[in-house]
């Protein structure tokens, strides 16, 4: 019998090691940081927050990296998979931060119930399969990246059109604090407006003629040469970053105690479903890469990993986690299939989230810089739905395009018209505001309607076929 060593299995020596796993960190940075970028900002958080924000993600990603890469007894695929903050939870997080009852520690809350439920619903998600083939999929993950254009959008605009500012009024001799609106006059600027161009244009080069590594980091490299030309005209400033300390730990509740609402717990426990049928599919293909197949024990094993890491994302205050696609594209690229590569990646990632003076630099990178890079970072998302759905039979089976067409039609709604639901009862805003879960909810029953169940075999292929199509996303 041979007892040679799968390559999954592989220890590499530590200096190779250690260069490619911050080849796998270098890949995801940027989106990595995007999450706790977005939502701080949405919030209204001070830099110094903001920071805190990126510290605790980059820490929680190191973390669940290595649970899923290195394994725990019952959880963990032990796949060169790295672990990152999925965007599919960013719409219905969104809804939540505009929410004053709910806010940040109302999202924490419904983060640590969807890990909660992760790890409960693990063993059963893999039969869910069936009710998302790649109509469902597709179109969920283009009404995503749909949804996070705006976001790159406004971002490449100088922030928001109008800022929201809190003002003391008194009623009956009670301080009470308000939101006011105001016009941002940053917003629309020829200068901001041309280095968010700028960044895309590099971006956009180093795709066309970039090789191999640079060509992978194209979004990093474009936001680096972006904040230095910043930095150059006096747009960036770096009086934050010199005040950070060098080394600080990640405390869990930094922020307190985290409430729980059913409507959001709710919302975020659905979100955690997609998560863990796109991580399905990422981990088939993955199975297919490596040559190490992954069966029903290893699937559940992965998933529940999922759920860990959200649970262990809601508690260091940060949010849900997933396998990053581009990663397992860069597993593809390189053909180095050790897990311990990823394994390296999460110490990396671990240490980073150690250093506040490097997030509060990253947080301290304009708006406008990160608007270039949010416009490809985000459109790809699309983009990776639209392949998705270039599997779909639409010849044969016509009623699919109804599927996607009143599937999309609902999660444009947040988008275009605010205030559509605005007479429904307050606690289902955060469920009715995502466009995400409603065009998720019309795919799942309309595909039901008009396809009814499908097999499981047929719905593992199409997942791991699906993740396949977007490896290099």
């Amino acid at each position: 019998m041979s007892s040679a060593v799968h390559p999954v299995d592989e220890k590499l020596p530590p200096a190779r090691l250690f260069t490619l796993g911050l080849q796998h960190v270098l890949v995801m940075y940027a989106g990595a940081v995007a999450v706790p970028l977005i939502i701080g900002r949405a919030l209204k958080l001070s830099p110094e927050q903001v920071s805190a924000l990126i510290n605790a993600d980059l820490f929680a990603c190191g973390i669940a990296t290595l649970i899923q890469s290195f394994g725990l007894p019952g959880v963990g695929i032990r796949l060169p998979v790295m672990m990152g903050v999925t965007f599919a939870a960013v719409g219905p997080m969104l809804s939540m931060a505009n929410d004053p009852e709910l806010g940040l520690l109302g999202i924490y809350g419904a983060v640590i119930v969807a890990g909660l439920f992760g790890i409960a619903v693990a063993p059963f998600v893999s039969r869910l399969l069936r009710f998302f083939p790649p109509v469902v999929t597709g179109t969920i993950i283009l009404v995503i990246g749909i949804s996070l254009m705006r976001v790159g959008i406004n971002w490449a605009g100088g922030g928001l059109p109008t800022l929201k500012a809190m003002a003391d009024r008194v009623v009956n001799d009670v301080p009470v604090k308000e939101l006011g609106e105001f016009a941002n006059p940053a917003y629309g600027q020829v200068g901001g407006l041309g280095l968010a161009l700028l960044v895309l244009v590099v971006i956009l080069a180093l795709t066309r003629w970039g090789k191999g590594f640079v060509r992978n980091v194209a979004v990093l490299i474009g936001i680096i040469v972006g904040g230095i030309i910043a930095a150059s005209f006096g747009l960036m400033h770096f009086e934050k970053v010199a005040a950070a300390p060098w080394f600080d730990v990640v405390l869990p509740f930094a922020f307190g105690m985290p409430t729980f609402d059913l409507v959001a717990s709710l919302t975020m426990c659905l979100v955690m479903i997609v998560v863990m049928i796109e991580s399905t599919g990422m981990f088939l293909a993955l199975g297919e890469i490596t040559g190490k197949p992954v069966d029903r024990a290893a699937l559940t094993r992965g998933l529940r990993a999922d759920g860990l890491g959200t649970l262990i994302g809601g508690i260091f205050n940060t949010f849900p986690y997933t396998s990053f696609s581009q990663n397992v594209g860069l597993v593809g690229v390189t053909g180095v299939r050790s897990r311990y590569v990823t394994v390296a990646g999460g110490l990396i990632m671990l240490a980073l989230g150690l250093v506040p003076k490097l997030a509060a630099l990253v947080e301290a990178v304009p708006v406008v810089v990160l608007g270039g890079a949010g416009i490809v970072m985000f459109g790809m998302v699309a983009a990776t739905g639209v392949r998705i759905l270039t599997q779909v039979d639409f010849k044969s089976k016509p009623h699919n395009q109804f599927i996607v067409a009143v599937s999309v039609g609902f999660g444009m709604i947040p988008l275009v018209a605010p205030n559509f639901f605005k007479q429904l009862p307050h606690g289902l805003h955060p469920l009715l505001e995502s466009g995400i879960l409603l065009a998720a909810l019309m795919a799942l029953v309309l595909n039901l309607f008009f396809n009814g169940f499908g097999t499981a075999a047929s719905a593992e292929a199409d997942a791991a076929a699906g993740a396949a199509a977007s490896e290099h996303v």
